[in-house]
């Protein structure tokens, strides 16, 4: 009878555990795919965004010589 209640207590405590950390099954991939993708296409936005930062910049840089240089040839 002994062996019996433990026997039922090592598996429930088995299935317990198994609930509490979920494998990573077909769901789990899916989601992890959704969440690379999304932050794939958050990095390509970034890119786009300092490729125009950088545009503004060198244009800046390039007028402030230009402005520089016509002040000294007056």
């Amino acid at each position: 009878m002994v062996v019996l209640i433990v026997a039922i207590v090592m598996i429930a405590s088995i299935f317990k555990s198994r609930g509490r950390f979920p494998r990573h099954g077909v769901g789990g991939d899916d989601n992890a795919r959704i969440e690379n993708q999304r932050l794939r296409e958050e990095v390509g936005e970034l890119r786009e965004r300092l490729k125009v930062l950088e545009r503004i910049t060198v244009e800046k840089e390039n007028s402030l010589a230009k402005e520089i240089e016509s002040l000294r040839d007056r």
